[in-house]
């Protein structure tokens, strides 16, 4: 998978997630576990969610009990292992799955890396992606590392990555702070700052960028 198209879907759905009511309102590593148990099409144990997602169980256990509230997933507790919860989709969870899919299609421009997917697409590469879990700090440092200039200011990123102005800033000052961010001032206006990677920050981006270009998106096996 290139990078490009894993921050064109993390925009994408991060515009899709804003427009959603809050009760209802999914983080993408929850809409991931959702595509990994329909496209696997049978039930999981939450241990092996949590070594999908590179997540603790007590994590986990938050995030699926979240997805069984809304009635998007059944857990059972397993016939051999009651310590070990089983989870599977439910048909409302196949319903949210196919709609997010097709919101998450109709956000990515003309032009912008997949923009032609089909959400039966879609379901894959989200769950592809679910392996490799980035919060906002790292998504930003994505960002910074795939744009093609120096430096990017507040407003650049919010376009770029689909998250919220208050959220971006705030992230960008903590990274400022831990030293993988720095402020590149504009000439002519010293009141307006953009901000560039750190060496710090383009080690991290391009980590994660290793990880990103490793994932395989399933494919229809192709008939004879």
């Amino acid at each position: 998978m290139e990078l490009r198209e894993y921050l064109s879907i993390r925009r994408a759905y991060n515009l899709v997630r804003q427009g959603a009511a809050a009760p209802a309102r999914l983080t993408f590593s929850e809409f991931a576990i959702l595509c990994r148990l329909d496209v696997a099409g049978g039930s999981l144990k939450t241990s092996d969610i949590a070594e999908y997602q590179g997540s603790l169980r007590p994590t986990m256990t938050h995030r699926t009990k979240h997805l069984a509230t809304l009635g998007l997933i059944e857990r059972v507790k397993g016939d051999a292992d009651r310590r070990n919860v089983v989870c599977q989709i439910t048909d409302q969870g196949r319903e949210v799955v196919r709609d997010l899919c097709a919101k998450t299609c109709s956000r990515i421009p003309v032009g912008q890396a997949l923009s032609r997917v089909t959400p039966d697409r879609m379901r894959k590469y989200v769950d592809a992606m679910g392996s490799v879990s980035c919060m906002s700090g790292e998504l930003i440092l994505l960002g910074l590392y795939a744009y093609d200039r120096d430096a990017c200011s507040v407003t650049d990123l919010v376009d770029g990555l689909g998250l919220l102005q208050p959220t971006v800033s705030m992230t960008v000052t903590s990274l400022v702070d831990d030293g993988y961010l720095h402020r590149v001032q504009v000439e002519g206006s010293p009141r307006s700052a953009q901000v560039a990677l750190t060496e710090s920050g383009e080690e991290i981006a391009k980590s994660i960028t290793t990880r990103v270009e490793a994932l395989v998106v399933r494919r229809k096996s192709r008939s004879n």
